[in-house]
């Protein structure tokens, strides 16, 4: 078979809400040639991350071709490309900068991707890249917990996409004890089932977090950060950390002076963006993939829509919005 040159794809042509008719728009895309350390995937299934539907509402020029999460088969290699060949299954969540794999075929830097899971068909493949680079560079790169670490971690919205990978990395590979939050019985249940020893209500945190820690937690992921300092800095223990994942606008962490606690930002991003020598992202999925396959994680995959078409993708975009989902929702060809 020959290279492809062009490939179809699902994009937005226009920055605005799902039911536009200019979200999710069938085009052809260029290709070109691979670069140096590039890979050509065949585009089998892509998840819908809370990232997909920030850059569809406020990108600038269009067509924005979107999707991070992915999972296919190499087609072709760019010309120094050493840790991939012709047929292999891969995962990745991809770059920021570069067109994004809703499309039939996809250009990525093999730095970035990891082997497929043996044991994981492409869709739970699929759901799970994006959040777990995000949970481990939390865990490991931005708090530097270890297997023999102590200590209580709060989870914010727990049976989401990355608190479902942080509860389970943090479970399996280290010993903190793990509170989540969680409201609905479905989320509770799911947050429970992944690992985590607590689960509070967030509308409550002051109260159910001290009933747990009465000394305070030590460490705290937040997806959600706008106006959470001083409760942050009200439940955590002399020390204590937060590592956010979402922009507030005019944050102010003073309140975390007091108690000489700390606030960390994590953009799984940051490597593709600004260290694309490194291969630590691609470590980092491989070492995922054998955990996968031990058993020892599981996909959060908890819905499928199929194929991968500008419907399926709108519906999926829609989901996501609802902040409703647990889990994550995959578009496949499969």
């Amino acid at each position: 078979m020959s290279t492809p040159t062009t490939a179809h794809a699902i994009a937005a042509t226009k920055s605005g809400p799902v039911d536009a008719d200019t979200s999710f728009v069938d085009i052809e895309v260029e290709l070109g040639a691979p670069g140096p350390h590039d890979l050509l995937v065949e585009v089998r299934a892509v998840s819908v991350n809370p990232v997909d539907v920030k850059v569809r509402r406020s990108f600038d020029d269009g067509p924005k071709v979107l999707g991070f999460d992915a999972a296919g088969i190499v087609v072709a290699t760019g010309p120094a490309v050493s840790a991939f060949s012709v047929g292999d299954e891969v995962y990745y969540a991809g770059s920021i900068a570069r067109t994004g794999s809703n499309a039939e075929y996809q250009l990525v830097d093999e730095r970035i991707v990891g082997h497929k899971p043996t044991k994981l068909d492409f869709a739970a493949a699929a759901a799970v890249p994006l959040t777990t680079i995000t949970a481990w560079e939390t865990l490991f790169e931005r708090l530097n917990l270890t297997k023999d670490s102590t200590g209580t971690l709060l989870v914010i919205a727990g049976a989401g996409g990355v608190g479902s990978m942080l509860i389970q990395l943090a479970r399996q590979l280290t010993g903190v004890t793990v509170i989540a939050t969680a409201s609905r019985p479905e989320s509770i249940e799911w947050a429970k089932s992944l690992g985590a020893q607590h689960v509070v209500d967030h509308r409550n945190l002051r109260d159910e977090v001290a009933a747990i820690a009465p000394q305070g937690v030590n460490y705290i992921f937040s997806p959600f950060s706008a106006d959470k300092a001083q409760i942050y800095a009200d439940i955590m223990a002399v020390h204590g950390q937060v590592v956010a994942i979402d922009e507030p606008e005019g944050l102010d962490t003073l309140p975390l002076k007091a108690k000489s606690q700390s606030w960390h930002w994590e953009l799984m991003f940051t490597r593709p963006l600004f260290d694309p020598e490194s291969t630590a992202q691609r470590e980092l999925l491989d070492a995922a993939a054998e955990l996968f396959d031990a058993g020892v994680l599981r996909s959060t995959l908890t819905k499928k829509l199929t194929p991968i078409t500008a419907e399926t993708l709108r519906a999926a975009h829609r989901e996501v919005e609802s902040s409703a989902a647990i889990g994550k929702i995959v578009v496949a060809n499969e």
